[in-house]
C-alpha cells in the first residue's frame, strides 16, 4: 500500500533531518558546511511535503524517533560523512519503494524526484569522501 510506503520514506526523511543536524558539528569547510546545509533543508522541506501528502491522504503522519544511530560513531568529518551517505542511501531505499507502490503519477513524480536528489547527493558525499564507486547503478536496489 502506498501509504506505508510514504510513512516509510517519512520516516528516511526524519532522520536524515537529524543526521544532518548531527553532523554539522563535525564538518567545517565552507563548501561542505554549505552542502550540509543545503541537504538538511531539502531534507525539511522533503519531510514536510510528505506530511502534507499523508494528511491528506487521510493518514496521520508518524512523527520522528527521538534519537536515530548512525552506522557508527559520528565523532570526526570523515565519520560524519559516512554518517550522510547512508542517510542518504537510505532515502534512496525509501523512496524506490514508494516508487514500487504506488500508481498515482502526481506521488511517482514527487518520489522519483526524492530518489534522484538523494542519490545525487550521496554520489557527492562518496566522492568527497574518496569513496568508490562513486555512483550506484540503482539507487535504492541495493546493487552496486
Amino acid at each position: 500500500m502506498s501509504v506505508d510506503a510514504v510513512q516509510d520514506a517519512l520516516a528516511a526523511e526524519h532522520a536524515a533531518v537529524w543526521t544532518y543536524g548531527l553532523v554539522s558539528a563535525f564538518i567545517s569547510g565552507p563548501g561542505q558546511a554549505a552542502a550540509v546545509a543545503d541537504g538538511a533543508n531539502a531534507h525539511r522541506a522533503r519531510r514536510d511535503a510528505t506530511e502534507r501528502w499523508l494528511r491528506d491522504s487521510g493518514a496521520t503522519p508518524r512523527p520522528p524517533a527521538p534519537a536515530y544511530l548512525p552506522p557508527q560513531p559520528v565523532d570526526s568529518a570523515a565519520s560524519a560523512i559516512a554518517a550522510l551517505i547512508a542517510v542518504e542511501t537510505d532515502a534512496c531505499v525509501a523512496w524506490r519503494g514508494v516508487l514500487e507502490r504506488t500508481d498515482d503519477g502526481s506521488l511517482r513524480t514527487s518520489a522519483l524526484d526524492a530518489l534522484t536528489v538523494s542519490a545525487v547527493r550521496a554520489t557527492r558525499w562518496r566522492k568527497t569522501a574518496g569513496v568508490t564507486p562513486t555512483s550506484i547503478t540503482f539507487p535504492g536496489a541495493g546493487v552496486g
